[in-house]
């Protein structure tokens, strides 16, 4: 089974259709959205009806739905994310709200874990950005593969024996013994200092997970961000990943 696995996406049409026009030539089986469908970006209208048309096998909420819902107080927000969060409700219609409602916080089976920032507390949507942090999950962890997104950076956290490393390869082997914590990144907003959209392919026959970056027309989402009056800075970031 070959798994694609997005999150993150913010938004970002333009950066979600490259991304799955790559996507439609690695014999992906199945897809899993690890959430942040929305906010940020001028399309989560056009996001939205993409994920559908994936039928993904699992829907995780990521903090920025949970906003958009009224499920996690706006406090939690930066004054930019906020005022994204609010404009995004303002144009979803009320179909679209009840889909971003069936969004799990955590999915496990057998083999696979999945949730948007930590599984410490994962209605918290805490931040996993280094070893300490991972370490926290990995103690909660059932399965040897945990995927996770909100930092918008990606990258992979091994953990064997007490001790956690950090692995930048694009491409990790798996193995049994050991459990992994994949953060696949993010396809509508890197943070990473690369703009280019990114996303995960999980092989369970082969044992891997590939980290894969593709290029979009920045200019259009930027674009469509100005004109639709959300804070200039969403648009300048794009462009330097960050």
């Amino acid at each position: 089974m070959r798994y694609g696995l997005i999150s993150d996406i913010h938004g970002n049409l333009e950066a979600f259709q490259a991304s799955l026009d790559a996507l439609s030539k690695d014999s992906i089986d199945e897809y899993l959205c690890i959430g942040d469908v929305v906010g940020y970006g001028a399309d989560p209208q056009g996001c939205i009806r993409l994920v559908k048309s994936l039928e993904p096998k699992v829907l995780i909420a990521g903090n920025h739905e949970w906003g958009v819902l009224g499920l996690v107080d706006l406090g939690y927000f930066t004054e930019t994310a906020k005022d994204a969060i609010l404009w995004t409700k303002a144009v979803l219609s009320q179909d679209e709200l009840e889909f971003l409602k069936s969004f799990r916080v955590v999915y496990e089976d057998e083999t696979l874990t999945l949730v948007h920032g930590s599984l410490e507390s994962p209605e918290k949507f805490n931040y996993i950005f280094n070893r300490d942090d991972a370490y926290f999950t990995t103690r909660l962890q059932k399965t040897h593969l945990c995927f996770v997104g909100h930092t918008h950076r990606p990258g992979v956290f091994c953990y064997n024996n007490e001790a956690i490393a950090y692995i930048m390869e694009h491409e990790v082997k798996i193995d049994s013994y050991k459990k992994y914590i994949v953060n696949v990144g993010s396809i509508g907003q890197p943070r990473d200092g690369d703009p280019r959209a990114s996303y995960a392919i999980y092989d369970d026959e082969k044992r891997t997970i590939e980290i894969r970056r593709v290029e979009y027309d920045i200019r259009i989402s930027q674009g469509k961000i100005l004109k639709a009056g959300l804070p200039v800075k969403l648009a300048y970031r794009l462009s330097i990943g960050a």
